[in-house]
Formats: structure tokens, sequence, C-alpha cells
């Protein structure tokens, strides 16, 4: 993703793809700044970030696959939890 490619350009295969590779570079990063350390820790940030954008795609995607059955029950989870958040 940080070569500015457009995520929905990509296949789903493509995506858990990047998702592998992003996630491999941010825990070679991390390893690299705690032993070592980095030029440049805000690198770190951004591998996080990338990978958030991934993951959206990737669950948006999902959710447009969904049946009208299977969204009518993600809308009953979704209000329960928000009828739980208040009574607390």
């Amino acid at each position: 993703m940080a070569e500015n490619v457009q995520s929905s350009e990509l296949t789903l295969d493509d995506l858990q793809a990047e998702l592998e590779r992003l996630e491999d570079g941010y825990q070679k990063l991390k390893f690299d700044n705690y032993t070592r350390g980095i030029e440049n820790p805000l690198d770190i940030r951004g591998y996080r970030r990338d990978i958030a954008r991934v993951k959206t795609e990737i669950r948006e995607r999902e959710i447009a696959a969904m049946s009208e059955e299977d969204l009518a029950k993600r809308s009953k989870i979704r209000a329960r939890r928000k009828r739980q958040k208040s009574a607390k």
C-alpha cells in the first residue's frame, strides 16, 4: 500500500497477500527498532496504518458480499451491543 496502489483495484487474494507482506514488514521493523534502532521510528506508524487500511478494505468487501439475512443478523448484533453500552 505504500506504493499508493488503490486497494479497490486489487483482488481479494492480492489484498490478503499485501496484508501478509505488510504484517511481516511491520514485525521486522519493530524487531529492528528494539534491537538496534531505526532511522525513522515513524515508519512503524505508517505500517500500522497501512495494515489497518488493508484490513478495512477486506472487511468492507466481506460486508458487501453478505446476504440480506447475514446483514440483518449483523444489525441485530450491533443494536444489542449499543444497548449493552448504554446500560453500563
